[in-house]
């Protein structure tokens, strides 16, 4: 759907376009308010969807994001029309950026790239994500490191031990065939064969 309006022109003479984008989660939502706040922000055109923002195949917005060119500025009205989360937002405002043009949210009025307010907000902003994402990875190699310490082991469990390893070596060694051994032991024939083929069970066997 797309609206006409006036457009901007630079300084080179270029002409410089706001395009909106508007989204709403369900078919039973509206869109109407987006696009009457995105067409009086004077955007030249709105491309509007509806589907869910946790849904990474958003056509749409594939499509605004195509239509941008250098001096260009894509508006929404909230920040949460156009990404799911703040590495969501992140990632698209940088594909905005590479494409030459600038970002506005019309309730977010921090998040607004063409200004150098706007750059430091956004900069802060993926600094932030960034230090969350290691503080999650340092929580969970510590998690990792205290369990080891406490005994716990990682991988597929091991279905025989040391001393079931020996007996079923031991009766292969008698005479007894690949089916009744996994009878006995309550395995399949594959984990009877695996601990034929590594007795000590030093690469682990698992069901």
């Amino acid at each position: 759907m797309f609206y006409v309006s006036n457009v901007g022109v630079s300084e080179q003479g270029t002409v410089m376009a706001v395009i909106g984008y508007a989204r709403v989660s369900t078919n039973g939502q509206d869109l109407t308010i987006q696009h009457e706040a995105l067409k009086a922000a004077g955007c030249t055109k709105i491309f509007a969807e509806k589907l869910s923002g946790a849904r990474s195949d958003r056509p749409q917005l594939a499509r605004a994001l195509k239509a941008l060119g250098p001096g260009d500025t894509l508006l929404v009205t909230r920040l949460d029309r156009l990404a799911r989360s703040t590495l969501d937002l992140l990632k698209t405002v940088h594909d905005i950026t590479e494409a030459g043009a600038g970002f506005k949210s019309l309730a977010d009025t921090w998040a607004d790239t063409t200004t150098p307010h706007g750059k430091l907000m956004l900069t802060f902003l993926g600094g932030l994500a960034e230090f969350e994402r290691s503080l999650i990875q340092s929580r969970v190699e510590a998690g990792i490191k205290r369990a080891r310490e406490m005994g716990k082991t990682f991988g597929r469990p091991v279905a025989l031990n040391a001393k079931q390893r020996r007996m079923i070596a031991k009766g292969r060694a008698e005479g007894k065939t690949m089916d009744e051994l996994a009878t006995e032991f309550e395995v399949s024939k594959a984990t009877i064969w695996r601990t034929l083929q590594d007795p000590s069970g030093s690469q682990g066997v698992s069901p």
